[in-house]
């Protein structure tokens, strides 16, 4: 089973706002068995909308749009839905009854453009906005289905849930569309896929492997289209389990895992405490922890310390050390992690520093360059790496990675 997603409106095509309609629309479709053959944004002109749903019926058996279904003029999706299917927009007294309430309850006057939300094509099924002014329509021709709903995205997700999906499973038979990801971190895409090669070759014909790189890990998504579901989500667990012989130390968890969730385990269950120093990553370190419930009870400091006077004032970092090594150095690094860890009193702590860009670099430590330490009652280590040359990339990069050394050391791989 096959369909499309439209999204209407001139905003998202100059890029005015971001369509995650789009991707919430085809995240539950596949959670359906319904495969997203496509997706397409189109502003909101009459022959664009009438010709994009055209094509999206001779491909599809879905159609899912979104958007242009307010009050304005600009909004002209129901009148062009209405004009496609050959039908006159009526009045729906339970349309027009909640809008009124609707806006009596925000104080807000009922006039004819507020009266023009109620018209809907005479041919559809009206799906019923409980939180919106704006209802959702069901239309079917010659076996297939279009549904246009409010580009709200709250209103969206509501419809979608409530009457689109059931809707959907109680009119077509459809089958499963399974996917399962593994997060993997440390090694390179290129590398990764050399490790698992010969795994990847001995999959079955019908699991589709993508790999889908971000800074520092690589997310393995095995994908089963229009199958028995359980038995293929059998399969799939077993063949990433694996992946376990292959790559032991490189695999984070599933689906949305991260590595600080991993550390944030290490500590809990350990008892451990941590004090983050940061410079570049400017409280990025810090921020991955705190936001995680429970941190409390071993987060014990963060400081940024993003100028030379507050790295001696705040951590102890010798003015001697900044003024041989320069503040991107091993050196000042080692410094900024002790420094921490003894202020706080705690087991570990993780301090990077470097250059974000895009001035700053010299040939000898250029753009990128971060020098990273973690100290511990077993001493301390320190590692630079280069981080990349967009600056929002290296704080990415380098926090990722202080996360990474951090872990290795609690679990004694450095």
């Amino acid at each position: 089973m096959k369909a499309e997603i439209i999204t209407v409106g001139d905003e998202i095509l100059i890029g005015q706002i971001v369509d995650t309609n789009a991707a919430y629309i085809a995240r539950r479709l596949n959670e359906t068995g319904i495969v997203v053959n496509e997706r397409t944004s189109v502003g909101d002109d009459a022959g664009q909308i009438t010709e994009c749903i055209g094509r999206a019926f001779g491909s599809s058996d879905i159609v899912i749009m979104t958007g242009g279904l307010g009050p304005t003029k600009d909004d002209i999706t129901k009148k062009t839905l209405a004009e496609m299917f050959g039908s006159r927009l009526v009045n729906d007294a339970r349309v027009e009854e909640h809008v009124r309430n609707m806006l009596a309850l925000r104080g807000i006057p009922f006039n004819e453009l507020n009266r023009g939300q109620s018209l809907v094509p005479e041919c559809c099924t009206v799906l019923f906005n409980v939180h919106g002014t704006a209802p959702g329509m069901w239309f079917e021709r010659d076996g297939r289905v279009l549904v246009s709903l409010p580009g709200v995205p709250f209103e969206m997700k509501h419809l979608m849930d409530d009457e689109v999906l059931p809707r959907l499973k109680k009119r077509f038979e459809l089958r499963s569309v399974v996917h399962r990801t593994m997060i993997t971190e440390g090694i390179a895409e290129s590398m990764l896929a050399e490790c698992i090669a010969a795994w990847e070759s001995a999959l079955p014909p019908y699991l589709k492997l993508a790999y889908l790189p971000a800074p520092n890990i690589v997310r393995l998504r095995l994908s089963a289209y229009e199958v028995e579901g359980d038995a293929v989500r059998g399969e799939i667990e077993m063949r990433f389990r694996e992946l376990y012989d292959i790559i032991p130390d490189n695999i984070i968890g599933y689906e949305t895992a991260t590595l600080q969730e991993t550390v944030h385990r290490l500590l809990t269950d350990r008892g451990l405490t941590l004090a983050v120093a940061e410079s570049c990553t400017g409280g990025s370190i810090a921020s991955k922890f705190t936001a995680m419930a429970g941190a409390s009870a071993y987060f014990k400091l963060g400081a940024v310390t993003y100028s030379n006077e507050a790295k001696i004032s705040v951590l102890g970092v010798s003015p001697d050390t900044l003024a041989h090594y320069g503040a991107v150095s091993e050196q000042t690094a080692r410094e900024m992690a002790e420094g921490a860890r003894r202020i706080a009193g705690t087991d570990y702590a993780v301090a990077t520093t470097g250059i974000a860009g895009p001035s700053g670099g010299t040939a000898e430590k250029p753009v990128g360059t971060v020098w990273f330490a973690v100290a511990s009652e077993e001493g301390t280590v320190a590692v630079m790496r280069n981080s990349g040359t967009d600056r929002g990339q290296i704080i990415e990069r380098a926090t990722a990675y202080a996360i990474e050394l951090l872990r290795d050391r609690i679990t004694g791989r450095r």
